[in-house]
């Protein structure tokens, strides 16, 4: 009795330790990633050992959009809405525009402001050049950024 009873837990370990097998993360060329937890699978591919014991749950199912199915009425736009977003885009660059250069012009007083500033213990020029650092970048910063909303404005004209 006591070797059927053995013999039983035996098999029953024996099968569970079956049941968590090792899963593995494979990639393939293009970079997407496979898990498996059949050996064999992973033969000539780059697979690592993710874990022992995996817990599963399936994926929510997405609705599809309204109107999925369908077909596009029209494949193309007409030229009002090219035309229109341009313009938008437009008037959304010169805004941006126009409130950049202000916050440059903001930057420049405000080192010049620092620039004037002369203080006893900044004998050594090394720490006037410290003390106005961070208002340099920030004027470099905004001359960028002007530069930049610049080179957008003339591609769309």
């Amino acid at each position: 009795m006591v070797r059927l009873l053995f013999a039983a837990s035996l098999s029953l370990f024996t099968s569970t330790s079956m049941a968590q097998s090792a899963t593995y993360r494979c990639v393939d060329v293009n970079g997407r990633s496979t898990y498996t937890n059949i050996k064999e699978e992973t033969a000539g591919k780059k697979c690592t050992v993710v874990s022992r014991e995996v817990s599963v749950v399936p994926a929510d199912r997405i609705a599809p959009p309204a109107g999925a199915g369908k077909a596009p009425a029209t494949t193309t736009q007409p030229a009002s809405t090219v035309a229109s977003r341009a313009n938008d885009r437009r008037k959304i660059l010169e805004e941006e525009l126009d409130s950049e250069q202000k916050r440059l012009a903001e930057a420049r007083q405000k080192l010049a402001e620092q620039e004037a500033i002369r203080t006893g213990d900044e004998k050594n020029y090394q720490r006037v050049l410290d003390r106005l650092k961070p208002f340099t970048e920030t004027v470099e910063q905004h001359e960028k950024n002007v530069e930049q909303l610049r080179r957008e404005l003339s591609s769309i004209k």
